[in-house]
């Protein structure tokens, strides 16, 4: 009885395919024997659509295996995109920690040294343009003068804040700064994270000669830090002036060796405005 069934539901299935393969077929004889338009046109209206609903019956498990190909790559795809940024994320999360070590390493640091790195507010951005050294004297223009607000006295230092020398001629566009390697520079200094002041002469040389006067028995060690002072009342207190060669020489900057400067402007506290 079964059987019966089967071999009926596929006599049948049969017959529909044949049915369905003959419309086409009676289709194209019609249009090449008999090309009735309007015939054409109401055949079309049901042709058409039952061939889509075959075709999309037919296809629909070759179509839902292809898309699911798809997913997978796709999906694939995004995994190995996520691994990569993954590891650039954890890459960079490291190189944040080591950055924030570092600067809190730095401050504190600079804090034991009493070493200004804070720009200051007041702050004019100049370039080099012409140094002189002759003898034993050292100077060198920058390109920014009265017109910009720069004055006669003002603390020129480099970008990264080591002190280069102080303002002692200024024109409309253009100034000139004593280096303090000059012969004529004279500067109150300090050790820093010390009280032991003295003064720092220049001599036209590389390094510059110091003499203590607040402990006149401290000696001097090659590696220590100078820094500015504000005994004298010219000067702000904890600018980086250089660092020590020996019990009496400092290194200090050279105009030949400075290409961008900040001239710096301070209140009659001495501290930066």
């Amino acid at each position: 009885m079964n059987q019966n069934k089967l071999s009926s539901r596929v006599v049948k299935l049969i017959k529909s395919a044949a049915a369905a393969a003959a419309v086409p077929v009676v289709f194209i004889y019609i249009l090449v024997s008999k090309p009735d338009f309007y015939l054409l046109n109401a055949l079309g209206h049901v042709i058409v659509p039952t061939a889509h609903f075959i075709g999309d019956v037919i296809t629909w498990p070759i179509r839902a295996v292809g898309e699911s190909v798809e997913n997978i790559y796709d999906l694939s795809h995004l995994r190995a995109e996520n691994e990569r940024l993954q590891h650039e994320l954890n890459a960079a999360l490291a190189d944040k920690n080591t950055c924030t070590v570092a600067i809190e390493e730095n401050k504190r640091l600079s804090n034991e040294l009493d070493i200004v790195h804070a720009t200051p507010q007041s702050v004019i951005m100049a370039d080099v343009v012409h140094d002189t050294v002759a003898l034993h004297h050292s100077h060198f223009l920058i390109n920014k003068g009265v017109f910009d607000g720069v004055k006669k006295g003002m603390v020129v230092t480099s970008i990264d804040g080591i002190m280069a020398g102080m303002v002692v001629d200024v024109g409309g566009e253009f100034s000139r700064v004593r280096a303090l390697n000059d012969a004529d520079s004279n500067i109150a200094v300090r050790i820093a994270g010390d009280e032991v002041y003295g003064f720092l002469q220049g001599d036209g040389s590389v390094y510059a000669e110091i003499g203590f006067f607040s402990r006149p028995e401290f000696k001097g060690a090659k590696g220590m830090t100078v820094i500015t002072s504000n005994i004298s009342g010219v000067l702000p207190n904890g600018i980086l002036v250089g660092t020590m060669k020996n019990n009496h020489e400092v290194k200090v900057l050279e105009p030949k060796s400075v290409s961008r400067v900040k001239v710096l402007e301070f209140n009659t506290n001495n501290e930066y405005k």
